[in-house]
């Protein structure tokens, strides 16, 4: 049987799964956890305890700030202590709540036991409402609030439902270990996106190098009997897990500059938040947890941790057994796309997937040279750019040349820095130069919004 990928570039590295054997392990609590109310793309939460406010595992303790934005809920139970800046994982002061660990109470409304609930309700609008007060966003990394994922604009119809199990990334291995241990789960979370988006089919996608996961999940969709979601088996290709690849590879089908997956009929969730839709609407029970990668050749121990949001990363890395004296770096995500963690102080996110140690050895990085034109890098990009260009206008700051070229596509891969044989920071520059790019477009957005409230006020004062 051939195995499905995307049409465009994309490269093959060793995918390092160093952890692929280590079962999700519950991680004891911290002595204290830390929340930030910006943990998901939008508005931050507004927070709604104050200091010295008991709270228990599930509770709200910050609310939506606007409409794309979500609920913050207590991971702990036990007294807020402080709510102010503190420093996120790239350094930066975002507001925190900090909770000094009391027990493990959770509200009585959620279920914890294992009981697999497998009667979906039949009313979607409750389902939505209960993903919402769930605070499930994304968590394949754009931290996206689900149910706003989940509501189309109106004339937008969704044609598949697409759960992604790639984990195309080297190294990462939690959703890999979540289709095993919580298979059963992730199903009927699909089946339930499934329902909410019309009936839709529904493809769970996994990599080939996951022949125990692509196994057990169809063994899981046969038992459990629900009718319209199939297992694709996709190649084993990095991005394969990008959303914009995915459908490609799933539907064939290629979403446009500046489109939405929904304007080509795709509406796409990550196994994790599969899962979290299952627990949201079958258990009541918000996301307070996820499922943590520690891995690299460096690290103390290879693992997969449930660990509960705002646990600092210094406190999962010395249950392992510490910071290795050879570790030069500890990256957020994986080594492609994840992000050095400037401060082992920082609490983890919803989105926290995975810490990788790197030694100085793995991040040095070889001489600079001078680019041969090879095309190498246009070759991998599988968004279709010109990888060596848009650097060559970044290193010119010709932003609008950038915004002609489609930098505001980049998906910042990395296909093309790990590609490059002249070893040229092509990623690096390319992404200072799109956040550039974004903001020129955000700004004129702004001002033509601006100047059409004006010329309406206006005319209304005309009238």
């Amino acid at each position: 049987m051939s195995k499905h990928t995307f049409s465009i570039g994309g490269v093959h590295p060793h995918d390092n799964k160093m952890s692929r054997e280590c079962r999700i392990e519950p991680l004891p609590l911290a002595p204290t956890v830390y929340i930030s109310v910006a943990q998901h793309i939008g508005a931050p939460a507004v927070p709604v305890v104050a200091v010295g406010d008991k709270v228990k595992v599930g509770q709200v303790i910050a609310e939506p700030g606007g409409f794309v934005s979500a609920f913050i809920h207590s991971s702990v139970s036990g007294t807020v202590k402080s709510i102010g800046p503190r420093a996120d994982l790239s350094g930066r002061p975002s507001t925190h709540i900090e909770i000094a660990v009391e027990g493990d109470e959770w509200l009585e409304t959620i279920d914890t036991s294992d009981t697999l609930v497998t009667e979906i309700p039949a009313d979607n609008k409750a389902i939505l409402d209960k993903i919402r007060m769930g605070g499930v966003v994304g968590l394949g990394g754009a931290t996206f609030p689900t149910h706003v994922k989940l509501s189309p604009p109106p004339g937008s119809k969704c044609e598949r439902v697409i759960i992604n199990g790639c984990e195309c990334e080297p190294y990462l291995t939690s959703d890999f270990r979540t289709l095993l241990e919580k298979g059963e789960q992730v199903v009927v979370g699909a089946a339930i996106l499934k329902q909410v988006m019309g009936g839709v089919p529904c493809t769970i996608a996994i990599e080939e190098n996951k022949p125990e996961a692509i196994a057990h999940i169809r063994e899981v969709i046969g038992k459990l009997g629900f009718s319209g979601i199939e297992v694709m088996e996709m190649k084993m290709m990095y991005p394969q897990g990008g959303e914009k690849q995915l459908i490609d590879a799933v539907m064939g089908r290629q979403v446009g500059s500046g489109a939405l997956p929904i304007s080509v009929g795709a509406v796409v969730q990550n196994v994790a938040t599969a899962l979290a839709v299952y627990d949201a609407v079958q258990k009541n029970k918000p996301i307070v947890d996820n499922s943590v990668t520690i891995t690299g050749q460096c690290a103390p121990k290879q693992a997969n941790l449930l660990v509960r949001v705002g646990t600092p990363l210094r406190y999962i890395l010395d249950y392992l057994g510490g910071v290795p004296e050879n570790a030069a770096k500890v990256i957020s995500g994986g080594p492609m796309m994840g992000r050095a963690v400037a401060n082992l102080d920082a609490a983890t996110v919803k989105g926290t997937g995975a810490l990788l140690l790197l030694t100085e050895k793995e991040t040095r990085r070889a001489p600079e040279s001078h680019c041969i034109r090879c095309g190498k890098c246009a070759d991998a990009c599988p968004m279709g750019l010109e990888p060596f260009l848009l650097n060559k206008l970044a290193r010119a700051k010709d932003w609008d040349a950038m915004e002609q070229n489609a930098a505001q596509d980049c998906i910042e891969c990395g296909c093309c820095l790990y590609s490059c044989p002249a070893q040229i920071p092509l990623l690096d520059n390319i992404r200072i130069g799109k956040g550039i790019v974004l903001g020129n477009i955000r700004a004129r957005a702004a001002a033509a919004k601006a100047a059409a409230e004006a010329a309406k006020a206006s005319a209304d004062a005309k009238k």
